[in-house]
């Protein structure tokens, strides 16, 4: 699987869903195209799906938010007969390296989080309508909704088959929403997961695998009446009106390094790292809601949120032995901290709030990145309130402290804003912060004394906001023998401690989904009992069972 991984798409080239608008319920319908499979060597059989198909659906997701703030429910269903989903593609995850199958198991992961939590933070209740055969990945489909409906007939049920039928556990966080979210009993849950054919009928409900079990002679009709009765006692404002998330402005050079309109990654491959510079703003805030509405997909904190995306996306899926991103900022801090503040100050206006909800995602998307993350704040630099955050979110930072000879930038600096203490809350709940500070929580808090004032390195460094400040003298060689050393280690022992290191305190729903599942995942993948050539995703489908090597390890 060497080809370009492109995340960008748009409605006019789905092959997968579909989407009807009825004002303020939206009907999503998960109708895959067996032959659209984004590698050779596999079809997408009975909506079963592969990493294409989660782009498109992300993409849909992030369209509802910002496109159709209209839609108070979305009710998501099949557009083929007897069957709801079938889960990730068994051909795909068979013949897929394992790089990309614990990447695809992550982005798939992100994207159930972004929708799961699309009624709390953006208003808009996804409602699962399950008829037909609900299995593995489809059943999580419909355990990140905030509603599950099922019909009551002899071929609809809900599964999690994987450890029976292929030997690995259901990789985007099937097991742990069954007793965290569903509150599922541990020993029917192990029964749940145990056997192929799964729970129908009312046993379902009983089990609490399912909120509802309708007759299938009134599924439609029930689903209809109840996607209404959820629009109509939801809290959401109506009226508002939606803005188009144009393309984004991209170009690719012969080395592989990437240019967008404000974020650039350059690659350095023989040293193992790409560097992203993010530019400031140059134009003023929007003066008033209106404003930020008229200026839509490229008002100045939506348009850089979206490359940062793409950005790190590209290079987890992309460029999988770079191992080192070296973030960058440069621009005015003054300005970015007025865009952040117009969004803090107006976080009531749907807008507003979608584009701090966004960051809220993309700087998770960080977090959740498996490379050594490096922060330089250089002069001239604009690392202040949403951006600073990329400085908590990395293994180590770097400030320059002092004047550099032949550098004539504004000296380097950090500014806090009110954002810092919460507006963006980590997988853990915590602020990056008090993620940083758990140790004295009270040190984290004393850092609201300085909100608005330009710390520069030696200040920066004594609050604990940066890992070292360095002057023109040890600048250079200290940063390039970091950058050598980091090259030199085993990846595979990186990425086991910088995920052991970025999280402290709290396990939630979610660090729970990603530290557990994808490192069990990430383990099982590996063993001859799954991939081996006797392994039971090989043998899938032949009628015979997989060759188990039985030792406990």
């Amino acid at each position: 699987m060497t080809q370009r991984i492109d995340f960008q798409t748009d409605p006019s080239k789905y092959r997968h869903w579909r989407v009807e608008y009825d004002g303020e319920i939206a009907n999503l319908i998960m109708d895959v195209d067996e032959k659209g499979g984004l590698f050779d060597g596999y079809e997408l059989k009975l909506n079963s799906y592969d990493l294409g198909v989660d782009i498109e659906l992300a993409d849909i997701v992030q369209r509802m938010r910002f496109e159709h703030p209209e839609v108070k429910v979305v009710v998501m269903q099949s557009g083929k007969d007897r069957v709801f989903c079938a889960g990730a593609n068994i051909r795909m995850l068979g013949g897929a390296s394992h790089a990309h199958k614990v990447n695809f198991c992550k982005f798939t992961n992100e994207t159930r989080n972004t929708f799961e939590a699309a009624e709390e933070d953006s208003g808009q209740k996804y409602v699962a309508a399950v008829q037909g055969s609900c299995a593995g990945g489809g059943y999580e489909l419909a355990l990140a909704c905030n509603y599950i409906m099922l019909t009551n007939d002899s071929s609809s049920s809900v599964a999690l088959p994987e450890v029976p039928l292929l030997a690995v556990l259901p990789g985007t966080g099937g097991l742990t929403r069954v007793t965290d979210k569903r509150k599922v009993r541990r020993d029917l849950a192990d029964v749940f997961c145990s056997v192929e054919e799964g729970v129908r009928g009312q046993r379902a409900v009983d089990w609490k695998l399912v909120d509802e079990v309708v007759p299938n002679s009134k599924f439609s009709e029930t689903v209809q009446e109840r996607a209404k009765e959820f629009a109509s006692q939801s809290a959401k404002p109506s009226g508002a009106t939606g803005i188009e998330l144009t393309p984004l402005s991209r170009s690719f050079a012969d080395d592989g390094s990437v240019s967008y309109s404000l974020v650039e990654v350059a690659m350095e491959r023989d040293q193992g790292r790409a560097t992203i510079t993010i530019k400031g703003p140059d134009e003023d805030a929007p003066a008033s809601t209106d404003a930020l509405h008229a200026s839509g997909a490229d008002g100045y904190l939506l348009r850089v949120a979206r490359e940062l995306d793409d950005a790190i996306l590209h290079l987890r899926l992309n460029e999988r032995e770079i191992g080192l991103l070296v973030f960058r900022t440069q621009g005015d801090p003054e300005k970015l901290l007025a865009h952040e503040k117009m969004l803090l100050d107006n976080a009531n206006f749907w807008l507003a709030n979608e584009i701090l909800k966004y960051w809220k995602r993309v700087l998770k998307r960080i977090d959740m990145t498996s490379r050594s993350l490096v922060a330089l704040v250089e002069h001239g630099s604009c690392f202040a309130g949403v951006f600073a955050e990329i400085l908590w979110a990395v293994d180590r930072s770097y400030m320059m402290l002092e004047e550099f000879e032949g550098d004539n930038r504004p000296m380097a600096a950090v500014t806090l804003s009110e954002s810092n203490f919460g507006t963006y809350p980590m997988s853990n709940d915590l602020s990056r912060l008090a993620n940083r500070f758990w140790a004295d929580p009270d040190e984290a808090e004393k850092l609201r004394e300085h909100i608005g004032e330009a710390l520069e390195a030696d200040e920066a460094e004594k609050l604990g906001l940066v890992t070292y400040a360095l002057d023109d003298i040890d600048w250079e060689d200290e940063v390039r023998v970091f950058m050598e050393e980091r090259a030199s280690f085993s990846p595979d022992a990186m990425t086991g401690m910088e995920a052991n290191l970025r999280f402290v305190g709290p396990e939630t729903m979610e660090t729970r989904i990603f530290g557990r599942l994808t490192a069990w995942q990430n383990w099982i993948f590996q063993r001859p009992n799954a991939v081996g050539p006797d392994g039971a995703l090989q043998r899938y489908g032949t009628g015979v069972r997989g060759d188990y090597n039985m030792e406990r390890v």
